[in-house]
């Protein structure tokens, strides 16, 4: 029998206009909305419909939006969705997940991930630190040219994603990342391309973050999901409370390994993937990743009513 599994989305998915027709057409997203505006004591609502679009690209105020969109959709249309068997977010987007599987309450998480906004922003100052994203290089000419670039200057440079084959972010101290773009270069890798955000995050300049939302983290109640998550750090399946709660301490200096999350998915004999709330990314790494092993899956982006007609 076809297993299927949420994706949930990350940063870099959301627009200004994100789950205005969502909330329009089913009371139960409106009251999500609701819900985060009370949260956090400003109405982000507005901003996510509304913009400006500069400040709802602030780290701060971006990833409660995508949790709040990605709850929305859960909680309008869980019913009409297959259940889970298994459950995995990028990054912000595992809050998402841990949330649309019970194992969080969405108010304590929309303000931790609003504090883990403002956390990961202030542990770098801007300029310091920069992301780029290299395609079509195998993870270990990555890896080197990380190392031979952070040997050269003294500086941190690491890969900070792996999204699918041949397609890596790296993260770092600015000069660091641009020696090893030089260094990927040298290997024979053409299409580099530095990331419009504002710090390296995923990297080991993040653990002043890791330090700042240890404690909230640790004071969040935390249950049984209804299905196993596969967290960003491990690319491991896990149930535990106390394992989900390490799982989001670890991953803000650790690197997301979403690549190995799809193959586990994919090892598990899942073929029927939903990326619940803004965006299509998840959904098309996941199919470019299928189709390289020769396997054929389902992979729906639902974010607004029109995407329900893929449901049939």
């Amino acid at each position: 029998m076809s297993k299927v599994a949420w994706l949930f989305p990350g940063q870099g998915s959301q627009a200004v206009g994100m789950g205005v027709a969502l909330a329009a057409a089913e009371p139960a997203a409106r009251a999500v909305l609701q819900d985060a505006d009370a949260a956090l004591g400003f109405p982000l609502s507005k901003l996510m419909a509304e913009g400006p679009e500069d400040t709802l690209k602030l780290t701060e105020h971006t990833q409660p939006a995508i949790l709040t969109h990605s709850t929305m959709v859960v909680r309008a249309w869980a019913h009409r969705l297959p259940k889970p068997d298994f459950a995995a977010g990028h990054s912000l987007g595992e809050y998402s997940a841990l949330v649309a599987l019970g194992a969080l309450g969405f108010q304590d998480a929309v303000r931790t991930v609003r504090e883990r906004g403002r956390a990961m922003q202030e542990a770098v100052p801007v300029g310091v630190g920069a992301m780029a994203a290299i395609l079509g290089m195998s993870q270990a000419d990555v890896e080197a040219s990380c190392a031979e670039a952070a040997a050269a200057t003294g500086k941190i440079v690491v890969p900070a994603n792996f999204n699918g084959p041949g397609q890596i972010v790296i993260a770092g101290h600015a000069e660091a990342v641009e020696a090893a773009l030089e260094a990927v270069k040298a290997r024979g890798g053409r299409k580099v391309m530095k990331l419009p955000v504002s710090a390296p995050f995923h990297s080991p300049l993040m653990e002043p973050a890791q330090a700042r939302m240890a404690p909230t983290l640790g004071n969040l109640a935390f249950k049984t999901p209804i299905c196993p998550l596969v967290n960003n750090v491990d690319a491991a399946a896990v149930s535990a409370p106390e394992v989900l709660r390490d799982g989001l301490v670890r991953q803000i200096p650790g690197a997301v390994r979403w690549q190995a999350t799809m193959d586990l998915l994919l090892d598990q004999g899942v073929t029927s993937f939903f990326e619940l709330g803004p965006g299509k990314v998840l959904a098309g790494l996941v199919k470019r990743q299928a189709k390289e092993r020769g396997l054929e899956v389902s992979a729906l982006s639902i974010g607004a009513p029109e995407d329900m007609a893929q449901l049939g």
